[in-house]
């Protein structure tokens, strides 16, 4: 196992903003952490990877990576860590890349600080890599902003996987995307992890563009995980009402144009303290027993009362 995440929790102004959030990652594993915005997820990605943002602190858990305890490391610690064992890409890949410099270039500039690798041999390598993820080798010499942002998003997993982490945290990638190169993306992800054996936990809002990607699925709602499967299995026969309703609101062909699908009501703001189920005031399946006490999540399945 490399990465194990037990009982984390995060504290923000108002109150814990992620609650008791666990989850293990092997090694040449995808795993789709999902759910809409505000639900946690990027806190929980920021935490692996020492980059929380100001106002947010570590409030328990315990995160260990390949031996090492995560939550015991101060910033020189993280520095070994960041871009070396973990990496990550982001929602905006233009942010990821250098303006200044030409992509070829930044791959160089990776190869040679995280491996050491001549000039010469850099390049060859950085050429390699840009031909992994399906850029062009003519291309080496573009500038970003020459780019498509699905160009952009290719180059930005390259910077990214070149040095080869051991675990990449990929937060909202396909965002930016549009709908024909999301899917794109979350495969070349699978291919690229399985290729060389790094773990990956994907962040995304979308639980239908992890499918092509992920091993397994954890559905996060206001701060913790509600339910935990196999991609397949959990995407087939959802057990959580939160998931079930995320799958109905998928946009189709059956929808009428004027009247895209949606979940009704809004999750309680990050760190609000909720009684009981937190999904409870939008759920059609609520009863007295799931607004009193909030229900555990078990090793595999939902954490709801009605889930049978």
């Amino acid at each position: 196992m490399l990465l194990s995440v037990t009982g984390l929790s995060i504290a923000v102004a108002a109150g814990r903003a992620v609650d008791q959030v666990s989850f293990t990652l092997d090694r040449g594993e995808v795993l789709a952490l999902v759910g809409e915005s505000g639900a946690g997820k990027s806190l929980t990605g920021a935490a692996l990877i020492g980059l929380l943002p100001e106002g947010a602190r570590l409030a328990g858990g315990r995160l260990e990576f390949a031996g090492v305890a995560l939550e015991r490391l101060a910033e020189p610690g993280w520095r070994r860590l960041r871009g070396r064992r973990i990496g990550a890409v982001f929602q905006d890949p233009l942010a990821a890349l250098d303006p200044l410099a030409r992509i070829g270039d930044q791959l160089v500039e990776t190869l040679r600080v995280h491996h050491a690798a001549s000039r010469p041999r850099a390049r060859r390598q950085a050429a390699e890599w840009l031909a992994q993820v399906g850029i062009p080798a003519a291309r080496a010499r573009a500038w970003p902003h020459e780019l498509s942002g699905g160009m952009r998003q290719r180059v930005a997993i390259a910077l990214a996987l070149a040095p080869r982490p051991a675990l990449l945290i990929a937060d909202e990638p396909t965002t930016a995307l549009d709908v024909s190169l999301r899917g794109q993306v979350a495969a070349l992800l699978r291919r690229l992890a399985t290729g060389q054996g790094t773990a990956v936990l994907l962040i995304s809002h979308d639980i239908a563009s992890v499918a092509a990607a992920a091993d397994r699925v954890a559905v996060m709602y206001a701060g913790r995980i509600v339910e935990t499967g196999a991609t397949a299995a959990l995407l087939r026969a959802p057990a959580h009402p939160y998931t079930a309703a995320l799958l109905a609101a998928r946009p189709g062909i059956l929808h009428r144009p004027d009247r895209l699908p949606a979940i009704e009501g809004t999750m309680p703001p990050p760190g609000a303290t909720v009684t009981g189920c937190a999904f409870a005031p939008r759920c059609g399946r609520a009863d007295a027993r799931c607004a009193a006490e909030a229900p555990d999540l078990p090793p595999h399945g939902a954490a709801c009362w009605h889930h049978d």
